[in-house]
């Protein structure tokens, strides 16, 4: 006989006592008396891995995250048992496992001080709807403790106080508290009293971030099913959390090519071919830098993606090469939804491997996009990459299309409530089937990975660049991004300015916004003011939608197109110091924006600022966010700098008015800094360099800093044909030194480098370079200290009167 009764709601459940203990090399292993099971693993002394299972075995453990070449290792691990804990102790952490319920409390090997512990620590719930466990974890807020973090989300930069939940979605003109938007990246950095940890909840699931906000002094997070898996990085710096983080998570493969990094111009779209060429040669006639020009989905016929509406471009591939030809790269858009039409290619591909997503009970997963009723390729499956892959030969091989950039890869699917997929569709997530669920937040991943192998292989020896929308954690090894369908407001710039701070410090640096804004159309002013923003983020593009007014740097007043012009030529002389804060962040994990926090935790005002932040390590940039401004008050961190524009230095560790009219920002340079300039050229490498400009500030005292340099694409530079050169500036009250050591094989074009030097606080009375006296005609008496030198000196010394 069956009686219906009503289902057990357990609600919570918690782990018991350990019963069991066993060490396997790195991997430590707890066992509770009601089957929850507990593995530390030892990355390395500062890094461990937590991973709880609640039957007392794990399933396979595989990540899209992780990379094969993240680095392991340690250089001490001890484990003491007592009464009431096992004790885990490296060289950086000593971590307490209580006996009673797996509770965890990490301390500083150091000073034993308290860095995290746990509140009620892992805990979960059946999910019956599903199956499996919605699975958490709750940890105590430390006084005076900050947040940082969590990728792209549009709120205030530091989360404390907050809710954020994970769940890559399609969000239209968001705003400030809308959540969640494009990007799934569970990844956060606390810090309290000067110190610093992260915690990267790898778990592909829609998760959920608490920063005590539900409780006062609960941080927590938890996720919809999956495994709690995550990983302790300490610091105890900031920016050591953020390059362990990033290099567990993966740094970018390559560099960028450097035309990358010019100005990108953008608009839904441009077409036809005509249409195209008046916005390039506008570029050129009015000597507006630019090195890229980007084709919206009407280039494509019938939005059908890898192919080419034959009246708007009848020749595809003699218009990129004449774009080429006037020093324009071609960046198209691709997306993930395939038309449903027996008469297209790829649709017929992709139905005869069975490549498409799948329903729970067998149909194909059908959802309209841009060319109306569409099936999807299911990226996690490697074969389905491997064609998406290879469909690119035509477009990139052939044609000579240099970029491609990936949108709606959510996925976002139109006219329906929930903006994407149903719940059921199944995917293979590389040999480990499973529901959209779990799949969701790495489908936008693994099209961009799929995107960024087809590019490598059809654009070789040059380098690949690829742009996505959605990301997960590792994203960043393949693909730049940009922060999404925002709005022409001030607010929004405000927005722009936050997003790529918080991404940057999520290992995420290669990021910029649809400048001017993608949605309604900006004054001239927000216009100037979020171009000079864009300046100093690491993809520089103007991006707009195709019902409002135009957005070219000439749309608005010849004032206007003045000042822009100046901006985007700043941009291009910044050139070689972008590029070797580049190669930091692709050798190092480096983050090439530093908020203020980032620059010096140590200093409680930095903690809640939003505005100011480091570009790269020694220029320092303060957007204006509110129209009619002649200047703002900023915070100037620690140290002294130079303003860029009256080149007047100052002290910081405190807020001050800085001048700024519409055709300034506030720019100072870090006192001693040694910055490499470009000439101003229309596209990058337009022609060779003969000279190159070191811009020097003096400072009493030592400073270091770089210039890297190779042949700007292509692989070379990995076998060592390039040009790093660290410069030592020590500065005396009567003299100067710059030494220079140099290393790799690439020869420049510039044979000399024109030495101008700003703030000396002496006048000269002698020269020598390598030891040998130069006469002092060779200085210019225009009023600067400038001199022209061997590119390949070992010192110069300056010697004051």
């Amino acid at each position: 006989m069956i009686i219906n009764t009503d289902l057990e709601q357990k609600g919570n459940q918690f782990p018991r006592q350990i019963i069991k203990y066993k060490k396997d090399v790195d991997v430590l292993s707890f066992f509770a008396e009601n089957d929850v099971a507990l593995q530390v693993t030892v990355v390395r002394d500062s890094v461990l891995r937590f991973r709880y299972a609640t039957t007392g075995t794990f399933d396979k453990d595989f990540s899209y995250a992780i990379t094969k070449y993240a680095s392991r290792g340690y250089n001490k691990l001890e484990i003491v048992e007592h009464e009431n804990a096992y004790q885990i102790t490296t060289s950086k952490l000593i971590c307490n496992i209580n006996k009673d319920d797996l509770r965890v409390s990490i301390f500083d090997a150091q000073d034993k001080a308290l860095i995290s512990q746990d509140e009620i620590g892992f805990h979960w719930e059946e999910s019956y709807e599903h199956g499996g466990n919605i699975v958490k974890m709750s940890k105590m807020s430390n006084e005076g403790e900050s947040y940082y973090g969590l990728g792209d989300k549009s709120d205030h930069l530091n989360l404390k106080g907050k809710r954020f939940q994970n769940w890559a979605t399609d969000s239209y003109a968001y705003g400030k508290e809308t959540d969640p938007i494009y990007k799934a990246i569970p990844f956060f950095i606390g810090l309290h009293h000067k110190k610093a940890y992260g915690i990267f909840f790898d778990n592909s699931f829609r998760s959920f971030f608490d920063f005590a906000q539900e409780k006062r002094n609960v941080t927590s997070f938890w996720a919809h099913g999956g495994e709690m898996n995550y990983y302790f990085i300490y610091g105890p710096e900031m920016n050591d959390v953020i390059e362990s983080y990033t290099d567990l998570t993966g740094k970018p493969h390559s560099l960028p090519p450097l035309w990358a990094l010019g100005f990108h111009q953008c608009k839904w779209s441009y077409y036809p071919e005509s249409k195209v060429k008046e916005v390039t040669s506008t570029f050129r006639k009015l000597k507006i830098p630019c090195d890229a020009i980007y084709l919206d989905i009407d280039y494509m016929e019938g939005f059908r993606c890898f192919t080419w509406n034959k009246d708007y471009f009848p020749d595809p591939k003699r218009m990129v090469k004449e774009l080429a030809d006037d020093g324009f790269k071609t960046v198209a858009i691709i997306d993930p939804g395939i038309k449903v039409d027996k008469d297209y290619w790829v649709f017929q591909e992709g139905l005869k491997n069975d490549y498409f997503c799948r329903r729970a009970d067998g149909p194909y997963m059908k959802g309209k996009v841009w060319p109306g009723e569409c099936y999807f390729p299911d990226y996690t499956k490697p074969e389905v990459r491997d064609w998406w892959s290879g469909l690119f030969k035509e477009l990139i091989e052939e044609i000579g299309v240099k970029g491609v950039w990936n949108d709606m890869n959510e996925p976002a699917v139109m006219e329906v409530p929930n903006k994407t997929f149903p719940d059921d569709v199944r995917h293979d997530y590389d040999g480990n089937p499973c529901s959209h669920r779990k799949a969701h937040n790495i489908y936008g991943m693994q099209m961009a990975r799929a995107t960024y192998h087809g590019l490598k292989k059809f654009c070789y020896p040059k380098r690949p660049f690829v742009i996505t929308r959605s990301a997960y954690s590792g994203t960043q090894r393949y693909t730049s991004t940009w922060t999404g369908d925002n709005v022409a407001t001030w607010e929004h710039l405000w927005i722009a300015n936050i997003q790529v701070q918080r991404m940057a410090m999520s290992g995420y640096s290669f990021a910029g916004s649809d400048i001017g804004g993608f949605a309604e159309q900006p004054s001239g002013e927000l216009f100037t003011r979020w171009i000079q923003l864009g300046v100093f983020h690491p993809f520089f593009r103007v991006h707009s939608s195709g019902d409002h007014g135009s957005q070219e740097p000439w749309s608005f007043d010849e004032d206007v197109t003045d000042i822009v012009r100046k901006f985007i030529e700043l941009r291009y002389q910044l050139l070689p110091y972008l590029y070797t804060a580049f190669w930091n962040y692709v050798d190092h994990g480096a983050p090439l924006l530093k908020s203020l926090v980032l620059y010096d935790q140590a200093d409680s005002q930095t903690h809640y600022r939003t505005d100011e932040f480091v570009f790269g390590e020694q220029i320092l940039v303060c957007p204006i966010l509110e129209p009619n401004a002649k200047g703002r008050r900023m915070y100037v961190p620690k140290g002294k700098w130079y303003n860029y524009w009256t080149k007047e230095r100052v002290k910081g560790g405190k807020e001050m008015w800085v001048e700024a009219d519409i055709d300034r920002m506030p720019i100072f340079i870090k006192e001693g800094a040694i910055i490499p300039v470009y000439p101003v050229m229309q596209y990058v490498d337009e022609k060779p360099i003969d000279e190159l400009t070191l811009s020097i500030f003096y400072k009493e005292g030592r400073e270091d800093s770089q210039l890297f340099d190779d042949a700007h694409d292509g692989y070379d530079y990995i076998k060592g044909r390039y040009s790093l050169r660290t410069f030592k500036l020590t500065g005396r009250p009567n003299e100067l030194i710059i030494q220079q050591h140099k290393e790799g094989k690439y020869i420049t074009t510039y044979e000399t480098f024109m030495l101008n030097i700003h703030g000396l606080p002496f006048k000269i009375k002698e020269i020598q370079i390598d030891n040998m006296k130069i006469p002092l005609e060779s200085i210019k008496t225009n009023g600067k200290n400038s001199m022209v030198v061997d590119k390949n000196f070992n010192e110069v010394h300056i010697i004051g009167e």
